[in-house]
């Protein structure tokens, strides 16, 4: 009892000295101090230097009937007794608690079984542990959390069996202490730790429990099925085998974030053995899911998987290319921001999108990865990623821009092959819309562009000028004048050299006015052979020189036959718009200016009075 004094005034003299974070660290203190992590409850493990792998020991203190929590391996239960007796003598405990039966926990069990001298001893483990746990040939019984009925009772508390089945070993279990309310956790939130740290400072400890799980633990599965009998406990601490004691504020956090990580990376690759590399591999597929989930549009969708390329390659740049039919292909491209166009591709890139899979894996691949690699003359190199939606017919390709050449055997087949699902989903998602956008465009440009003449049609007059003008109500500086055509005796024409030469010559007239149009302008099919011209932002003086222009011109037009010995003339009505005027009221000043035109013996232009 003299030692367990000392220890205690040797704790309250460090803790009051040193800051939480400076005893965390302090090595030395925890070669040779056990350490109280709540009432009665010691950390008694041993830190092994430069080693990842940290195993911890933990001892509930409860006078004669005191309980040991996994006993440790061969390295570390010689400084795990040295800690133990500053506390309580050895053989003071009574259960010795293996949550599984690994060495790195329970090969101390042949040490144990020669130096206890009490006949009540225990060993509680999980029947399915029990089985192997023997094999160290010991003669304490074994006594099991089943036949327990999950619960061990003490003098000032009791503990409770949780149950996690493969999470690692068929038998695993945790254990809980509803007093102190901490849990020892087993193997579940362990963690690889590069610098030991008694305790886990922040939500990056996160990135240590990370390669642990994702290897020793066999799916997502069994992983959630272990958290969901663990969540619900009124936890204050975790405390794993290994990695760091978990504190209240993080132990949410944890179990959530652990809820939705992917293990069992040995199912993903059979060649791989080593962890830290399948972890990267892992959470590069769980980069790309969050980007493809939570990103709006292809853009950021293009720029997130180029930063998450730019782990493994020396990428500069993503292009894509991908078939929107028989002679059409849609060019992704960070030039335009990614907006898409109609683009046709160099041919040699051409080849390869009109390849078959077959060709690609035959001729293209190179053995470590998925892609081709191409250099053209004078050019840095790009590696070329085939896109299919049904593994028969390639349709796209991701063009990777490299700034220097690969060596052949680059060896990333693993992460290139991961990254096309994810890059065929993007650009064959983004095809679609580009696709559906062409189509509602053609649709649109059908109801909005008159099929004869390409000039809009009425319809599209209705909404689009109404805008300008009232426009032109907030901005009295925004003006609006309308050129009324009319092609002088068209009848005529239609009555002599038939409809198709009728037609050939509304075509003919309407390519002029497209011709002297400016962008801004509105050029309109009012009907028959009656054209408009909105000329936005003209003053009168400039829609009268725009009007005489376009008589000039039309009537100096060249015919094709029969109408070669033709001269076709145009009457013209110009009206200046009005505030507060309607577009109904503007088309009627200018048609009555157009008759004007007519009457007075057409092939030239009027104005509108007023």
């Amino acid at each position: 009892m003299i030692q367990y004094h000392y220890c205690i005034g040797v704790l309250f003299l460090v803790t009051t000295i040193l800051s939480y974070s400076t005893m965390q660290n302090n090595i030395k203190m925890f070669e040779n101090h056990p350490i109280e992590v709540a009432p009665r409850v010691w950390w008694v493990g041993h830190v092994l230097k430069e080693d990842a792998f940290q195993c911890h020991v933990y001892l509930i203190e409860q006078g004669d009937q005191s309980v040991l929590i996994d006993p440790g391996s061969l390295l570390t239960f010689s400084n795990t007794l040295k800690k133990i007796e500053q506390i309580i003598p050895f053989d003071h405990i009574r259960y010795f608690v293996c949550q599984h039966q690994d060495p790195d926990i329970a090969a101390s069990l042949p040490l144990i079984n020669a130096k206890v001298s009490r006949n009540d001893c225990t060993v509680i483990c999980h029947g399915r542990a029990a089985a192997l746990l023997k094999h160290y040939n010991i003669d304490i019984p074994f006594l099991l959390v089943e036949d327990l009925d999950w619960a061990l009772s003490l003098p000032d508390r009791k503990l409770k069996f949780i149950f996690t089945p493969y999470a690692h070993f068929p038998g695993a279990f945790c254990t809980f202490d509803e007093k102190s309310g901490s849990l020892f956790s087993s193997d579940i939130f362990g963690g690889f730790t590069k610098d030991f740290s008694l305790y886990a400072e922040n939500e990056n400890y996160f990135e240590a429990l990370r390669p642990f799980h994702e290897h020793y633990m066999p799916s997502n599965t069994i992983l959630r099925y272990a958290l969901e009998g663990i969540k619900g406990l009124p936890i204050t601490q975790i405390m794993p085998q290994h990695g760091s004691i978990i504190p209240q504020e993080l132990v949410q956090i944890m179990i959530s974030r652990l809820m939705e990580l992917d293990c069992g990376l040995f199912l993903h690759e059979n060649t791989m053995a080593e962890v830290v590399r399948l972890s990267e591999i892992n959470k590069t597929l769980r980069d790309i899911n969050d980007v493809m989930v939570l990103s709006t549009n292809f853009r950021s969708i293009a720029a997130g998987l180029l930063k998450i390329t730019q782990r493994f390659l020396p990428a500069t740049s993503l292009e894509f290319f991908s078939i929107l039919n028989t002679d059409q292909f849609l060019h992704l491209t960070p030039e335009d921001r990614f907006r898409g166009k109609i683009a046709q591709p160099p041919a040699h890139l051409k080849e390869m999108i009109t390849a078959s899979m077959e060709e690609w894996y035959s001729k293209r691949s190179m053995d470590s990865t998925v892609g081709a690699l191409v250099q053209e003359e004078g050019q840095l190199p790009s590696l070329i990623l085939p896109l299919s939606g049904d593994d028969i017919n390639v349709t796209g390709i991701v063009v990777i821009h490299l700034s220097k050449t690969l060596d052949h055997e680059f060896g990333m087949k693993t992460i290139i092959s991961k990254l096309i699902s994810p890059l065929q989903v993007a650009v064959e998602r983004e095809t679609m819309y580009r696709a559906m956008d062409m189509d509602r465009q053609q649709i649109y440009d059908r109801a909005s562009r008159d099929p004869l003449t390409n000039l809009y049609t009425r319809f599209y007059m209705q909404d689009t000028v109404q805008r300008v003008l009232d426009l032109g109500e907030r901005d009295k500086s925004s003006l609006v004048n309308l050129a009324m055509i009319d092609i002088d005796f068209f009848k005529r024409i239609n009555d002599t050299y038939g409809h198709n030469a009728g037609d050939t010559a509304l075509q003919t007239v309407s390519a002029v006015i497209l011709e002297e149009v400016r962008s801004s302008d509105l050029p309109i099919r009012l009907g028959g052979e009656e054209f408009g011209v909105f000329l936005v932002g003209a003053t009168e003086e400039n829609g009268l020189h725009f009007s005489e222009r376009l008589r000039q011109k039309i009537e100096q037009l060249k015919l094709p036959e029969p109408l070669d010995k033709e001269t076709i003339t145009v009457s013209i009505g110009l009206a200046a718009g009005k505030s507060g005027e309607s577009l109904e009221d503007f088309i009627e000043r200018a048609d009555k200016a157009l008759y004007k035109a007519k009457n007075n013996g057409r092939n030239q232009v009027q104005r509108a009075e007023g």
